[in-house]
């Protein structure tokens, strides 16, 4: 009984489960290099994706930087703005009118960039000239007033008729590129072109407004921006006792846009917004919270519905390597996603098959002198504390999540790539 020794040991008192070890990575080493001979001989190799600090074939400059509190926190300075919900998924319609101004805020579209004033159809022209009694003989055929006011109408075609000159197309041109079109058809012309032009009546661009002003109307647009207050106050004001509870509504491009009434008088933002060509303005006195119940769910079925087509402006992340799903992620509305929110959301981190430690996020930089540099975030989850880093970590459009594989998952999918061919070697030899 004394030289009984336990199982566990062999003959020279190594622990069975270190030979054990041994052996299988001696079988490995063994299996590997019969399998990458057999691999050469067919002629056929394994190649996986991954991240390496270099200069790629496209000339993307790779810079890999480890992920951790402090590098968050610099990554997390690239400036976004997260796209905001449209104002109907976010309005309360209240059942008392003594609620209403307070439930309701304001809704405006964004506020369109400022542009010189175009000549358009239905603008009439005037062109001026000297006193000079020769100039005035000499252009009087030419610029002959077309009627009392002596100015010129942009016809549907665009162009305006000068005499002895013909037709001479300025719409969609500012002034000053009408002016020197007009320049160049008179030198043609073979006249002294001294002239100025000025705009008399603005009839190509204008805003209607009704409901509930004194006088409604529709209202031009001229050389300087067009703000609602002023629209408004060419249409004589508004005609309500109770501004509390009348409602301003602009229609732009289809959609609808509310502003309290009360809004005009207490909000410069509101009283100064620009209007552009085509909106209408509708102010309404009566509060109807079934009526706008009806509007808003109407508009919300609309937006349901552009989101099912991808017809709405989304910001990205996308997925790849080792990960549940392959695809584009859209990030949320009015909110910012971390790092761990695409981990553990549908499509992220796949357990089976992802190194933990080779997970990295690849963002492009955002100056335009450094168009090809990349840096790569890499979180090393194998320690799962690492992962707190991860929900401090803000996504940004375009972002890539990019998860190596795991050395075994390597091993396997060579390995399924090796065995058919070394079988069909085999049978052809």
């Amino acid at each position: 009984m004394k030289n009984m020794r336990p199982r566990s040991e062999t003959d020279d008192g190594a622990p069975a489960g270190t030979l054990a070890r041994a052996a299988a990575r001696a079988l490995c080493t063994a299996s590997g290099i019969a399998l990458l001979t057999a691999l050469g001989g067919c002629g056929v190799a394994y190649i996986s994706p991954s991240v390496t600090e270099e200069v790629t074939e496209a000339g993307v400059k790779v810079r890999v930087v480890p992920l951790t509190s402090e590098t968050a926190i610099a990554a997390n300075r690239t400036p976004y703005t997260p796209r905001q919900l449209p104002a109907a998924l976010t309005t309360f319609v209240s059942s008392q009118p003594s609620d209403a101004a307070a439930s309701r805020a304001v809704s405006l579209p964004p506020v369109p960039p400022a542009t010189p004033y175009t000549i358009g159809v239905g603008d009439v022209l005037v062109l001026s000239i000297p006193t000079s009694a020769s100039t005035v003989e000499q252009l009087s055929g030419l610029l002959a007033a077309q009627n009392s006011r002596q100015g010129y109408t942009v016809q549907d075609d665009g162009a305006i008729a000068i005499p002895n000159v013909g037709r001479v197309r300025i719409a969609d041109m500012t002034i000053e590129d009408a002016e020197a079109i007009l320049f160049r058809r008179l030198v043609e012309a073979g006249v002294e072109p001294t002239f100025t032009m000025e705009i008399a009546e603005f009839r190509s661009q204008r805003v209607e407004v009704s409901g509930a002003v004194s006088s409604p109307s529709v209202v031009p647009i001229g050389l300087t921006r067009l703000t609602l207050n002023e629209a408004i106050l060419q249409a004589g004001g508004l005609a309500t006792p109770d501004p509390e509870f009348a409602t301003i509504q602009l229609y732009r491009d289809g959609q609808a846009f509310e502003i309290p009434a009360s809004a005009l008088y207490s909000t410069p933002r509101v009283q100064e917004y620009p209007l552009t060509e085509g909106d209408r303005i509708v102010v309404r006195t009566t509060y109807d919270p079934q009526g706008l119940r009806d509007d808003l769910g109407e508009r919300r079925s609309i937006f349901g519905s552009q989101l099912e087509l991808d017809a709405v402006d989304r910001d990205y992340v996308y997925l790849a390597g080792e990960v549940a799903a392959q695809s584009r992620l859209p990030l949320p509305f009015e909110r910012r996603a971390s790092l761990a929110d695409v981990l553990f959301g549908e499509g992220g981190f796949s357990t089976r098959d992802g190194s933990p430690r080779h997970i990295y996020v690849l963002r492009g930089s955002s100056n335009p002198a450094d168009f090809g540099g990349l840096t790569a975030y890499q979180l090393d989850a194998e320690n799962a504390g690492n992962l707190l880093v991860a929900t401090r970590f803000e996504m940004r459009p375009n972002d890539i999540l990019f998860i190596a594989e795991q050395p075994v998952t390597r091993w396997n999918r060579a390995v399924s790539l090796i065995i058919p061919n070394v079988v069909v070697s085999a049978v052809t030899n």
